[in-house]
């Protein structure tokens, strides 16, 4: 049976001219997994993003572990996990006084982005850099939104658990990671539009979640109607159907699948 890994994933919010946006990367052809597909800023767990001694802002870790289902120890790495991956593909920092009043207002400089490369190529954790620049994490900034896990019949498999952050102030979401070849702020809505005309590939979890998204008017309203905890976690099955490919969810929740099951990553 194929390892599962834990990873964590971002829905960076903020609210544009249209309404509510979300940040959205399509990731690179060559990519082992999902390649060619739009997703969010997000990875696998690094261990040392577990490390204790890193300063918290927000709900402790058992509160998160209740919310995925897990232990203390994969909680804190799945929180730190999403900060990590967000500021490695976004260039996004959910970090700042231990106060917790405020949010570090730029991460665009020199001295910034040679962290975020180390970070990259492992050779810096991100309780490191936070320790160093005398920084907390700032899980206040993050909500648990969904918890979804790769069916069995995947080559890869990951337990992903799917959390939302609002783009803070000062800051700029950039396409840093060399990981997508596109990077664009747009509305849930306009994403689908583009899914289902066939121009913007999607798997199941990112057309859910956008779904999800698509009634609340702000960033606001998103957050706080993220979904209650704990989440239940999502695997969905896949089926041929003489109307085409769907992903069909627990509760029976079909999902229509533009690219076919044969032209998945």
């Amino acid at each position: 049976m194929t390892a599962i890994r834990q990873a964590a994933t971002v829905l960076l919010l903020r609210d544009g001219p249209p309404g509510l946006e979300v940040y959205l990367l399509r990731r690179t052809k060559g990519m082992p997994f999902a390649g060619g597909m739009t997703a969010y800023p997000g990875g696998g767990v690094d261990q040392r993003d577990g490390d204790t001694e890193v300063a918290w802002v927000g709900a402790p870790p058992a509160d998160w572990a209740s919310a995925w289902g897990c232990d203390e120890r994969l909680a804190r790495e799945l929180v730190c996990a999403a900060v990590r991956e967000t500021f490695e593909e976004a260039g996004v920092l959910l970090a700042g006084p231990a106060d917790g009043t405020s949010v570090v207002p730029d991460v665009s400089g020199e001295d910034w982005e040679a962290q975020r490369q180390a970070l990259l190529a492992r050779e810096l954790s991100m309780s490191e850099l936070l320790v160093e620049r005398g920084l907390a994490l700032r899980a206040d900034l993050l909500r648990p939104y969904a918890h979804w896990i790769t069916p069995p019949e995947e080559p890869r498999r990951y337990d992903t658990k799917f959390f939302a952050a609002l783009m803070p102030a000062g800051q700029e979401a950039r396409d840093v990671s060399g990981e997508a070849d596109e990077a664009v702020w747009t509305t849930p809505s306009a994403a689908l539009a583009e899914y289902e005309a066939g121009t913007r590939p999607m798997l199941p979890p990112t057309i859910h979640t956008l779904g999800q998204l698509g009634p609340f008017p702000d960033a606001a309203a998103a957050l706080a109607g993220s979904p209650p905890a704990p989440l239940a976690p999502i695997s969905p099955t896949f089926e041929r159907a003489p109307d085409g490919h769907w992903a069909v969810l627990p509760d029976g929740t079909r999902i229509r699948m533009v690219v076919p099951l044969a032209s998945r990553p």
